[in-house]
């Protein structure tokens, strides 16, 4: 008689943790499948901006800035996009585009909140920041 107290509990507590929220990791309707041009990186212009780009796709990102290229996995949570782990090219770059690869991949790293304005796209994180315009094809 003690078995079916017991289990009645278990299928209760199944199905109590079944209702139990459980965090969205989705991509965004708004980046899936769209390709934008950097306009600024930490307030500055690209250093090579017809190669400075960032693209999503379902479940991968790609950007390069100019010189190397980077990507990896992403998903939105709330407002934030998270990456990772992202990899890149390792070719050697001087100057202002390797400050700005650098600046891009601690942005994409730093769960940047996400703000899309039509089609401009800004990521603000901690240390960096970056504009985008939507690529149209």
């Amino acid at each position: 008689m003690k078995i079916i107290p017991t289990l009645a509990l278990a299928a209760m507590a199944l199905s109590t943790g079944a209702c139990a929220t459980v965090p969205s990791y989705s991509a965004s309707p708004a980046l899936e499948g769209t390709n934008w041009r950097f306009t600024s990186i930490d307030d500055s212009a690209p250093a090579v901006p017809d190669r400075a780009e960032l693209e999503f796709q379902p479940d991968r990102l790609g950007a390069s800035v100019g010189c190397n290229g980077m990507g990896g996995s992403w998903h939105m949570e709330g407002k934030q996009l998270v990456t990772g782990p992202l990899i890149s090219t390792q070719m050697f770059c001087e100057g202002l585009v390797w400050e700005q690869e650098r600046a891009v991949s601690e942005l994409l790293s730093g769960r940047p909140t996400v703000r899309v304005e039509g089609d401009m796209l800004l990521l603000l994180g901690e240390k960096h920041s970056a504009k985008l315009v939507r690529v149209r094809e």
